[in-house]
Formats: structure tokens, C-alpha cells, sequence
């Protein structure tokens, strides 16, 4: 596991979710602060591909958000 931020977590829409009390904070714990290098997520804004912002970092969609 890294011991450092994702470098997305600023923009990433997680981030907004979990602060409006509407996403877990484990999400972000596990991921953003945590294994980001696993986050699918991360791992398609780094190469450019498009995602939803209702799509967890395990890559699941939670119509919820």
C-alpha cells in the first residue's frame, strides 16, 4: 500500500460523496489514502478513459450517488 494521497483525490467526485455524508468513509480510506493503485478509478483516469462519477473505486456503480 502507498502512504501517500492519490493525486486525483482533489477533483475526485469520492471525495465530494464522502464530505456530503452520501458515500462511506471507507471508501476513501481504503482507496484515496490508502491502495489508490487498485482504485479503477485511478486507474482509467490515468489512461484516459472515461467513467462515471457514480462509479465506486472497486468499479461498481451506485445509483445512490
Amino acid at each position: 500500500m502507498n502512504d501517500k494521497e492519490c493525486k486525483w483525490y482533489p477533483a475526485c467526485p469520492m471525495k465530494y460523496f464522502c464530505e456530503q455524508g452520501k458515500l462511506d468513509k471507507k471508501w476513501v480510506e481504503k482507496y484515496c489514502h490508502g491502495d489508490w493503485l487498485n482504485c479503477i478509478r485511478f486507474q482509467k483516469e490515468e489512461n484516459g478513459i472515461y467513467h462515471p462519477d457514480n462509479m465506486l473505486p472497486d468499479g461498481k456503480i451506485d445509483e445512490n450517488l
